[in-house]
């Protein structure tokens, strides 16, 4: 590695933003539905709760019964028919059932195609983060190149950087593809 100031910037600056683009996709993966019981499927959902959106998960206890049904209970009952009214408009694609005390989601078993389909989106939005990938990973050489044209790094310093920029980059696409294979995995397992 390069002992300069401007370099680390770049590297650390690089570094950074291929783990977010990683913890992006894996915020993505919790909220597909994969045939089982997930509360993160409601983390976006959200509810009117005393004149403010507040997300289901921090008006209720959500929990999984059986594997295949999530159970919400509101802390305050009067919540119900809202909660109810946001997941309806939701598109996590579940009906919910009120009983008066607690809201059910059943997860219905996945069909084969089904399956398939949800398997092309969950490697569509690997793509779509190896894409992201890339185009940090071109910034960074585009400012590194800029660095050796304005005569502060060498042309040995430059291809040292250049390694370094591949080889974090290489790592945080094998991380994405180790997510999405898993994801794959838990799609089509039955």
């Amino acid at each position: 590695m390069v002992d300069n100031e401007q370099v680390e910037e770049i590297i650390l600056t690089l570094d950074d933003k291929l783990s977010k683009t990683v913890n992006v996709l894996k915020e993505e993966y919790q909220a597909v539905r994969a045939g089982r019981a997930n509360p993160h499927i409601l983390d976006k959902v959200m509810v009117d709760y005393y004149g403010a959106p507040t997300p289901v998960t921090q008006t209720s206890n959500v929990s999984v019964q059986e594997g295949r049904c999530l159970v919400i209970s509101p802390w305050d009952i009067s919540l119900l028919k809202a909660i109810e009214k946001a997941l309806q408009t939701s598109n996590i694609g579940i009906t919910p059932t009120n009983d008066g005390k607690v809201i059910r989601l059943a997860f219905p078993q996945l069909t084969e195609e089904r399956r398939r389909e949800l398997s092309k989106q969950v490697k569509k939005m690997g793509e779509d983060s190896k894409i992201a990938q890339r185009n940090i990973r071109r910034d960074a050489l585009e400012q590194l190149k800029k660095l050796k044209n304005d005569k502060t790094l060498s042309e040995d310093e430059y291809a040292s950087c250049e390694k370094d920029v591949e080889k974090y980059v290489s790592e945080a696409i094998a991380q994405i593809d180790a997510l999405a294979a898993a994801k794959e995995k838990e799609i089509m397992t039955v």
